[in-house]
């Protein structure tokens, strides 16, 4: 992101990139994806990707995911499955097996993807094991990486180390509202050691676990805090990043705190006799709240602070403050790290090799498009080019903490002041939770999600591409309601998921046939040429610079209310006057209304082309012009500008009853 780009007022149009790699998070290979995988990430950045492609060209737009093969969620499901029976094959069948379902899902949903990768398979997977060992080579050379002796749980009856998954347990950190613990992550995407988790149970023996002490490599992310303050004051001043995002992040930026419960700290005597035992701190105590913070200048003089805390049987809770972020584990299904010094046979803990993932695919797929693979440079680290990221909001603290971190510390050595300004990072867009029937859903959750295929059944993906824009993740938590996984007492009124699709498969599909079969019945399938109406141009244009502000923005659930008031004012403009020139028989208004519509009719194609692209390919065709209408260079031209030969132009012909923008199938059926 850049110092002058992200700037936008009232006095300028949004300014875009030369260039932009869109990315959509990277779904774990041990599933196919659920409706919260496209509704709330993939069906956001693509129509991201699809408009950048519009705005600034297609060849100046990447837009790559891939399947994250490796790490613990996948190792625990692929045991589970061999050991009942369920699944016969190894493991990396298993990874190939649900990254093609993912692959078919995302084609359903029109994903419009350059790569769709895979960390561990094919081209993509080899990219990504030589981005890996450059990674950390870099890391170590610039002196961010550091070897640790943390403790790690370990299960006697099985006599193995277990993995992130193997353990579960309650976060530790205060306030965290977390369905589930895992051995140094929660499910809200909270980081701590594993000596902190509440209550761990191994996942092999239900018991607890031992804790045994494991060297590992850690990046030294609790050394970035400064850094990462400054970027925070650099993003509030000069980019339109979302406000929670950096709330979230700063929460995170805090010193390392302790919070205990004032009747477990006895009276002033006793609270006297532990603060002279504690390392050197202070306390924040406010008569309102029920526990007294103990805020520590580093993590060590908490962790001794914590040993005190238990020795003396007094019960607490960690704050949100950065930990070492480890980065190598002893997982055997993972990328494995370079040996260095004393340490071998490690393999790097996912969460970190995903987060360079994006840059692994981008190389492979310019490589597959027979460009040079080093080129991915001037469309990751250029001051031309913008890196946008859509994520959940659960991975904040991985996208906008550890990964900023860690590509900083990739271009500079700790001995270094980096200028905030001057480095090209990601963007992060994150959206807040989808929830299903007012529930969180996720496939971590006792709320089982439907399967983002299964919608197909009963939805187009354009119906639900419309409704998961709309639902405004960019502010809230909103919740997903299909009304045909209700109950039948359950259903009151129209089905919400079809309320904005029915911008497209009603209100725009009536104005376009409209403007078709009069065009047939009174002009030969031709345009007629004219003026455009001044009122028309101007409401086009307010339409066209608003929905441009707000994709500018990633505020998509406002582009749809731009779009649904453009049209339906059409509409009626439509309606109204084309009523009054037939009964009339005003051959003069009704041309100039047909002149109008059809030029509304282009703009709005246009528009939709990012969120509806087979409708709107449908239209172009029909229209019968070339992709200049997709060209924002021409968004606010005629027709005519993007006909070469308009005088012999004619439209193709529309059969009766045909519609551009369809309804499912069981919605036909049931009227």
């Amino acid at each position: 992101m850049k110092k002058d780009s992200k700037v936008f007022n009232s006095y300028m149009r949004p300014e875009f990139p030369k260039r932009a790699v869109v990315t959509a998070g990277m779904p774990y290979g041990n599933k196919e994806l659920h409706f919260g995988h496209i509704g709330g990430v993939f069906i956001h950045a693509d129509t991201f990707a699809r408009f950048l492609r519009d705005r600034i060209g297609k060849e100046n737009v990447i837009f790559i995911s891939g399947t994250d093969c490796y790490g613990s969620p996948i190792l625990e499901s692929y045991r589970k499955l061999t050991e009942s029976g369920e699944f016969n094959g190894s493991i990396e069948d298993y990874v190939r097996m649900n990254h093609d379902l993912q692959k078919e899902t995302l084609d359903g949903y029109d994903i419009s993807l350059n790569l769709y990768g895979a960390s561990a398979l094919d081209e993509g997977g080899k990219v990504h094991r030589e981005v890996s060992n450059e990674v950390f080579d870099k890391l170590y050379e610039n002196g961010y990486l550091t070897k640790m002796s943390y403790p790690q749980f370990y299960d006697p009856d099985f006599q193995v180390f277990l993995n992130g998954r193997q353990v579960e347990g309650r976060c530790p950190i205060d306030g965290c509202n977390s369905d589930k613990g895992y051995a140094d992550e929660c499910s809200l995407g909270h980081q701590y050691m594993p000596s902190e988790l509440i209550g761990p149970k191994s996942t092999l023996s239900g018991k607890t676990p031992e804790l045994k002490d494991v060297v590992n490599w850690y990046f030294d992310l609790d050394d970035c805090v400064d850094m990462l303050k400054k970027r925070m004051d650099y993003l509030k001043a000069h980019s339109n990043t979302r406000k929670y995002i950096i709330n979230t992040i700063e929460e995170f930026l805090k010193p390392p705190y302790i919070y205990v419960k004032k009747e477990l700290l006895g009276d002033e005597r006793e609270m006297e006799d532990l603060r002279e035992s504690l390392p050197k701190h202070s306390i924040l105590s406010e008569e309102k709240k029920a526990s007294v913070t103990f805020v520590f200048e580093t993590l060590k003089d908490r962790d001794i602070a914590r040993e005190i805390f238990t020795q003396k049987g007094i019960r607490y809770r960690t704050g949100k403050t950065l930990v070492p972020f480890r980065l190598s584990g002893n997982i055997s299904w993972g990328v494995k790290v370079p040996e260095k010094e004393d340490l071998k046979d490690l393999t790097f803990w996912v969460w970190p090799e995903s987060l360079w993932a994006p840059i692994s695919f981008t190389r492979a797929y310019l490589k597959e498009s027979g460009k040079d693979s080093s080129e991915w440079s001037k469309w990751w680290n250029s001051n031309d080019s913008v890196v946008y990221q859509f994520i959940g909001e659960d991975n904040i603290y991985f996208y906008g903490i550890a990964e900023m971190a860690l590509f900083t510390a990739l271009e500079y050595t700790k001995e270094q002041v980096p200028d905030m300004r001057d480095i090209p990072l990601p963007h992060i867009i994150a959206n807040r939770h989808i929830l299903f029937m007012d529930k969180k859903a996720s496939s971590s959750s006792n709320v089982k999600p439907p399967m983002a295929k299964d919608l197909l059944e009963y939805y187009t993906s354009e119906q639900l591409r419309m409704h998961f824009l709309s639902l405004g993740l960019s502010t809230k938590s909103v919740s997903f309601q299909p009304q045909v996984y209700m109950q039948e007492e359950e259903r009151k009124g129209a089905d919400m998921v079809l309320k904005e699709g029915n911008l497209l498969t009603n209100v725009y599909n009536r104005l376009i046939r409209s403007c078709f079969y009069t065009a047939q019945s009174y002009y030969d399938s031709k345009i007629p040429t004219g003026t455009i109406s001044e009122n028309i141009l101007e409401e086009s244009k307010e339409a066209v610079l608003t929905y441009e502000k707000h994709m500018y923005n990633h505020e998509f659930h406002s582009v749809t209310y731009v779009l649904d008031t453009y049209i339906r004012n059409m509409n009626k403009y439509w309606v109204n006057n084309m009523r009054t020139a037939e009964t009339t028989d005003n051959e003069e208004l009704r041309k100039q209304v047909l002149l109008d519509s059809f030029y509304v009719v282009k703009v709005a194609a246009a528009l939709f082309h990012p969120i509806a692209p087979n409708g709107c390919e449908m239209v172009r065709e029909y229209l019968n012009v070339d992709e200049r209408i997709w060209n924002w260079d021409y968004i606010f031209t005629a027709l005519y500008d993007i006909i070469d030969d308009f005088e012999g132009h004619k439209l193709k012909f529309l059969e009766p009853k045909v519609d551009f923008f369809k309804k499912h199938s069981s919605q036909i059926e049931q009227v």
